[in-house]
């Protein structure tokens, strides 16, 4: 049986009160975005980067692709080449996080466009099908806290996968240009169907957050370019790999309902909005104050449990790393804080949960 893409079917929908929920708060956000990216450029631009630091390391992280934190910064930053296949992935990971950054305005949602985004994900590595959409049949498998792979979902075969995402992108276009439905809505529908298609032989998982965040992008939603929606994704992969999982029953036939899927993924983007509205607070109360000892404080007794230097330097993205080491300094010497650890295994926590 082929499986249809007709996203106008979306607009006879009616949606939960959570759902509803999640849309005001999104769009509520996008109408203050204007606002505060008219504040603090220095902040912003710090935002930045740490968003593509954060989304490299956690979109490949949820795919057992990891490196040190040091070889990763300086992946990111481009001031070293990859030393394994690992790396390899990396590297090509943050060349299209760029790309869509810099250019999300000039990538349509079109089947060559991800064919041409696939062969740059994995153009450092020796693999030979990047930009080809798979010969060999795959399947949708989940990693769990062990290590081990576990099948989840058996996607479309080989000959089948051209057409349906042709099929699925222009029915996006279709429903984007004639507003059958919030875009909010459409975006993880779409994604949904990208991971139940499982195109590629490899690179689906992050190929599906990349496309997320140019999706949004291209709505003017730009939350991802300052917080790392695949961060808030990696920090909850069970419920994602749950959502997923609960979506996609009766996929093949056109009998399943996105609504655990677009739930979750709704939930992660106000997750990141939230954290972005957080973020600004402390530059405007930093800005406010003129004191970096003020800022860390004040970002500190906020933190719940164990944290790091590199947590506080997420939160108060208008301090320099030695304005933050100094101030978490002070902080232990006055007995505002306990510190955990040397080098880099060093965390604080306040000296008043541990009294």
């Amino acid at each position: 049986m082929t499986r249809l893409f007709d996203y106008s079917k979306l607009a006879d929908r009616t949606w939960d009160a959570e759902i509803v929920s999640y849309l005001s708060k999104i769009h509520e956000f996008k109408g203050k975005q204007a606002f505060y990216l008219r504040q603090n450029p220095v902040a912003l631009e710090r935002m930045i980067e740490i968003a593509r630091i954060q989304s490299t390391e956690a979109s490949n992280r949820i795919e057992g692709i990891v490196t040190t934190n040091s070889r990763l910064k300086s992946l990111v930053a481009d001031k070293t080449t990859p030393q394994n296949r690992d790396e390899e992935e990396i590297l090509g990971y943050r060349n299209v996080l760029n790309l869509i950054h810099e250019n999300y305005d000039a990538i349509p949602i079109r089947s060559s466009y991800i064919l041409q985004l696939h062969q740059e994900l994995l153009k450092y590595t020796n693999y030979s099908f990047g930009g080809r959409f798979k010969t060999v049949p795959n399947e949708i498998a989940a990693v769990g806290s062990n290590g081990e792979k576990v099948a989840m979902f058996k996607p479309l075969e080989p000959y089948e996968t051209p057409d349906a995402i042709e099929r699925m992108c222009a029915s996006y276009q279709d429903a984007l240009e004639k507003e059958f439905v919030d875009e909010l809505i459409l975006i993880p529908c779409f994604i949904l169907d990208f991971l139940c298609v499982h195109p590629f032989i490899d690179g689906n998982g992050r190929m599906s957050r990349l496309l997320t965040l140019l999706m949004l992008c291209r709505g003017g939603y730009f939350v991802g370019r300052y917080v790392g929606v695949e961060k808030a994704i990696a920090d909850t992969k069970e419920a994602y790999y749950d959502a997923l999982k609960r979506s996609d029953q009766g996929w093949r036939e056109g009998k399943n309902d996105p609504t655990p899927f677009i739930k979750y993924s709704l939930g992660a983007t106000a997750s990141c909005c939230r954290e972005f509205e957080n973020r600004m607070s402390f530059v405007r109360d930093s800005d406010a104050k003129r004191n970096s000892y003020a800022c860390v404080k004040n970002c500190v007794e906020r933190q719940i449990g164990k944290f790091t230097k590199q947590d506080v330097l997420s939160a108060c993205p208008n301090l320099g790393r030695s304005s933050v080491e100094s101030a978490l300094k002070k902080l232990v010497e006055d007995g505002t804080l306990v510190r955990l650890g040397v080098g880099r295994n060093t965390r604080y926590v306040r000296a008043d949960s541990v009294r």
